[in-house]
């Protein structure tokens, strides 16, 4: 531990390997309060509207006989909670919603099951990406991210992380002087992406996209998510790519990792397939790991090695 600018610099990451990860957030981190809108089929052949959980709807999404969209406003009023409003503060709902499934943790409810990894994550000072379905702006998930470091995260967490940060200022950017903790802290959350597939501005960046663009225009509504969240992953990788070139990193030549964790199977079963088929080849020193948390009672959910051959602690 070194003493730079009167402030303890952990000089110890710079023998780390470089381990990244991408979270999906809902039931993944956290259980989140917010309710998808509905229409379900009752016995009588007739449809009345019900609001589900986000655990429910991965499975009522692939069971059109029972469940559909609504007929007064489809897909957009089914998840008009999931979306920044207009005329109201950025992202309130979501704040709100998270804030509430926080205080659910810290009564004793059990987190999604990636939460302590997420919080590995930020007391390590290690580069992440959130991809959500939600239709949130960056700046909205971003400002949930730092909510769950200032009440997920312990003072002692917390004084970790800033050790950390300016252990990787220190070494990769060549800072020998530092800001004030809520400025590293916000320098390195913007180093991080937020990816919300259904978010106006994202969609409007993949429609543009030469590989995706096309793809995204023919596929069906149950398929553009998934399609949404690979170029994502791809967009984070590339990311990491150009930052580590930047900082010199790269010339290191250390193992490189990138995992990715999602409770829906068909996301993950879509984004292994893409893994193999596309990032494989075009990252080939990469290793990428997928965790599958659907089921409950595995903690961590199921690990796959999708690609790349190094096993390193921890992943």
């Amino acid at each position: 531990m070194l003493i730079i600018d009167g402030k303890r610099v952990n000089d110890e990451v710079a023998g780390r390997d470089f381990k990244y990860y991408i979270f999906d957030w809902d039931d993944n981190i956290l259980h989140m309060p917010t309710r998808i809108h509905l229409e379900k089929l009752c016995t009588d052949g007739t449809w009345r509207p019900v609001s589900v959980s986000t655990t429910t709807f991965t499975l009522a999404r692939t069971d059109e006989q029972n469940y559909r969209f609504p007929r007064n406003g489809g897909r957009e009023a089914a998840f008009r909670d999931f979306q920044d409003k207009p005329g109201e503060m950025t992202g309130q709902a979501f704040i709100r919603d998270t804030r509430a499934a926080l205080a659910r943790v810290a009564a004793g409810e059990k987190p999604g099951p990636s939460f302590e990894t997420m919080r590995k994550t930020l007391r390590e000072g290690r580069l992440f990406a959130i991809v959500t379905a939600r239709g949130h702006e960056p700046n909205t998930i971003r400002e949930a991210v730092r909510i769950f470091i200032d009440e997920a995260l312990t003072e002692t967490d917390r004084e970790e992380m800033l050790e950390n940060l300016r252990g990787y200022r220190w070494w990769l950017d060549k800072r020998e002087t530092f800001g004030t903790d809520a400025e590293e802290i916000d320098y390195y959350l913007s180093m991080c992406r937020y990816h919300a597939v259904t978010c106006p501005s994202f969609l409007e960046r993949l429609s543009e996209d030469d590989d995706f663009g096309s793809r995204v225009a023919e596929a069906s509504s149950a398929q553009r998510p998934e399609l949404a969240k690979e170029y994502a992953i791809r967009d984070f990788t590339d990311h990491l790519i150009h930052t580590l070139d930047r900082t010199g990193g790269l010339e290191l030549r250390r193992p490189m990792s990138v995992g990715f964790s999602d409770d829906d199977p068909g996301n993950v079963q879509a984004v292994s397939d893409y893994i193999q088929a596309e990032l494989a080849r075009r990252y080939g020193s990469i290793k990428f790991v997928v965790y599958d948390t659907s089921d409950a009672e595995l903690t961590s959910g199921r690990k796959v090695t999708v690609a790349g051959q190094l096993d390193l602690p921890g992943f």
